[in-house]
């Protein structure tokens, strides 16, 4: 099977051995994206502020390689604290709607983030 690696300026690059995104057998798969801001390499202080930075990396991504958000079919989000999901699915129906994607949410530690969010999204 072709592998295409996916790379765009519109979201954070780092410093790890992985793609942003890899698109191949029709789908696209999103690296884990962590709320930092591509522009400024910040992350926002307020929670809710993290959680749309990180789904708008994982948006940047999937535009990139002409994917669209909405069609999501699977979607991971990973919580350094479990107490923060309220908040995140406030925002997380902000960019996804019914039929949701398939989702885990999951606690973990996260080097230095208090989000991470994957996502498998099939081209279009």
């Amino acid at each position: 099977m072709k592998r295409e690696g996916i790379e765009t300026e519109a979201a954070p690059k780092l410093t790890l051995a992985l793609s942003q995104g890899v698109v191949a057998g029709g789908f696209l798969f999103v690296s884990g994206q962590v709320p930092i801001n591509p522009e400024t390499g910040q992350v926002p202080v307020d929670f809710a502020e993290q959680v749309r930075q990180a789904l708008n990396n994982v948006q940047a991504i999937a535009h990139e390689a002409n994917a669209d958000l909405s069609n999501a079919t699977r979607v991971s989000v990973y919580l350094t604290d479990l107490a923060n999901f309220d908040q995140m699915e406030a925002v997380y129906k902000s960019y996804f709607s019914a039929p949701y994607p398939a989702r885990t949410t999951t606690g973990v530690k996260i080097n230095g983030y208090d989000i991470e969010v994957d996502a498998i999204i099939p081209i279009q």
